[in-house]
């Protein structure tokens, strides 16, 4: 397989194989690609240096960079759902062992990832012709931390 031209690559300080082995659970369509060792001098392998994985089609390397870089909410992976359910187990995965809650949609998980789990509807809802429904979509949004479709809905509906 040619690897892609472009792939995001995730700095961890030596959880990358952990992390990646619970993303690529969390997805029908997600496999670990390649896993490259760290050896120290004598050659010996010591850990996982660079693991590669894929997630919906998406590519991503994890790195053991250790404490040098922390990754941070100004990035994160944004995740397209269609049911309420969907979006309840994905935030109790991402959130399990040491996650946090932010809000409008966002956690960090305990890796220290950031995440956005969102409903298909909400750009719809926001999108609405409707300026006054688009406006209390907006504003329930903002006052949510797990995003609620039948919430959004009810308050695009007046």
């Amino acid at each position: 397989m040619t690897q892609p031209a472009v792939s995001t690559c995730l700095w961890y300080d030596n959880q990358a194989a952990e992390a990646a082995g619970l993303y690529c659970s969390l997805f029908d369509d997600a496999r670990i690609i390649s896993e490259h060792p760290q050896r120290n001098a004598e050659g010996n392998v010591i850990g996982t240096f660079l693991i590669e994985f894929e997630l919906q089609g998406q590519r991503y390397t994890g790195l053991n960079g250790g404490l040098h870089y922390k990754l941070s909410p100004a990035a994160s992976i944004a995740v397209h759902v269609d049911s309420q359910a969907e979006i309840d187990r994905l935030w109790c995965a991402l959130l399990a062992n040491g996650g946090v809650e932010s809000r409008c949609g966002w956690l960090t998980d305990r890796f220290g990832l950031s995440w956005q789990i969102v409903p298909r509807a909400l750009p719809r809802l926001l999108a609405s012709e409707d300026a006054a429904a688009a406006s209390r979509v907006m504003q329930a949004m903002m006052a949510m931390i797990k995003l609620d479709i039948a919430a959004l809905e009810a308050v695009a509906r007046g």
